[in-house]
């Protein structure tokens, strides 16, 4: 049993992956005032479509939508498949909240009411 499979069968098969793949993630990446769909993400890095993805280095925010997720410092690793695929040097999660100096007690109140 043979597992070749032509070229333009597998241009094909790899076009419709990378298609589906931009429509099913919300996830975009922000760099330099432009925006590019993330076409994966997993734990150490993410990937951009090769045809359209500069090559990037730096700092980077990701966003799901409209919410920003991470600013992230990345490198490129390689190309394969139409994807281009990016390491996460740091990855830090943006909080929407400034962060706290000491510990909030459960049962704190919650706002002051002045007595007039």
């Amino acid at each position: 049993m043979s597992t070749f499979v032509p070229k333009e069968v597998q241009a094909g098969l790899d076009s419709a992956r990378l298609n589906a793949l931009k429509t099913a993630s919300r996830l975009r990446l922000s760099a330099d005032g432009q925006t590019y769909p993330v076409l994966r993400m997993w734990k150490t890095g993410f990937s951009l479509d090769a045809n359209t993805a500069p090559n990037l280095r730096g700092f980077v925010d990701l966003y799901d939508g409209s919410i920003h997720l991470f600013q992230c410092l990345i490198v490129a690793s390689d190309d394969e498949g139409g994807e281009k695929r990016f390491e996460f040097k740091r990855l830090t999660a943006v909080s929407t909240t400034a962060p706290l100096d000491f510990e909030r007690s459960v049962d704190a109140p919650v706002a002051l009411i002045e007595a007039h």
